[in-house]
């Protein structure tokens, strides 16, 4: 099992990461604290409080995913 901490400051962000995890044929969760949401869910992840830190867990292979997990690393961004 995988785990990356991102951030997702905006919708738009939002989108793009359950577009990218759409794509996936694994399960992915992305959670905060004691909720834990089906990240393929665009509903489910915008409930979440985009302005905290996320922890996405995942236990698969796809380059694009984890490509786009790296360019929204908790640690390169803050949130607006």
């Amino acid at each position: 099992m995988k785990q990356r901490r991102i951030l997702l400051p905006t919708i738009e962000d939002a989108k793009e990461f359950v577009a990218a995890a759409s794509k996936c044929d694994f399960d992915i969760d992305i959670y905060y604290n004691r909720i834990i949401i089906d990240a393929k869910s665009i509903l489910g992840v915008l409930s979440l409080d985009l302005k905290r830190v996320l922890t996405v867990e995942f236990d698969g292979e796809n380059e694009e995913f984890e490509a786009l997990l790296e360019k929204r690393a908790a640690g390169k961004r803050t949130a607006a």
